[in-house]
């Protein structure tokens, strides 16, 4: 079984790592609990043991690409960080609507100094994904197609930023301040288009804070 092959990999990773669930655990921002129970089959009181889902096999790959190929951790460290594309638990492209979304971007393999030195202030390493920009209120910071690293580990607006959200099933990605009284304004890069305010009746979700962004341009 498919669930088999990846709580197996697991296990080797966790052996093969000084400091074994827990370590593991840091390195991909979960419980080494949780990590541990996997590991062991503990059951969900559905009685189906615990599994290494989508996003926490996103997670484990980019902190340790070499996860699957049964190598040692430091030659899987040596071959860099790999940012995959964003995902929202499945409901990316299906119960969460992208206008304008130009195709996607599905991942970056970058080595560890390329991390240091351009994607600083993360929560961590493997809450790095990739976000392709779409739609074109946002031209000036980015244009529809062009890479974006998001942070996943901020799910709250603690500070004005840009962020990747959704209100009811739309996404956005758009600049977001803080309003003592009125609640979260959110603006464009593009002029032509106004600020509106998301309001605490609304349903909202943050999916995570834009670190990066690049601006592309045709030849």
């Amino acid at each position: 079984m498919e669930s088999d092959y990846y709580t197996a990999a697991l296990r080797r990773l966790c052996a093969n790592t000084t400091g074994g669930y827990k370590a593991v655990g840091e390195a991909i921002g979960a419980n080494g609990q949780t990590i541990y129970q996997i590991c062991k089959g503990v059951k969900l009181p559905s009685g189906n043991p615990r599994s290494v889902g989508l996003d926490l096999r996103r997670r484990i790959t980019a902190a340790f690409p070499g996860w699957l190929d049964n190598q040692p951790l430091n030659a899987a460290a040596s071959r860099g960080v790999t940012i995959c594309q964003f995902d929202t638990g499945g409901a990316m492209g299906s119960g969460v609507v992208l206008k304008d979304q130009p195709g996607v971007i599905q991942s970056w393999t970058v080595n560890d100094e390329w991390a240091r030195q351009n994607v600083r202030g993360c929560t961590s390493l493997a809450n790095l994904c990739i976000v392709t920009g779409f739609g074109d209120s946002m031209r000036g910071m980015f244009n529809p197609g062009d890479p974006l690293i998001c942070d996943r580990g901020v799910r709250t607006v603690e500070f004005d930023g840009v962020y990747f959200f959704r209100v009811e099933n739309e996404g956005f990605i758009k600049r977001l301040q803080r309003v003592p009284g009125e609640g979260i304004l959110v603006l464009s890069e593009n002029t032509s288009y106004r600020a509106w305010t998301i309001k605490p009746t609304m349903d909202f979700e943050v999916f995570g804070r834009i670190l990066k962004s690049w601006v592309s341009e045709d030849f």
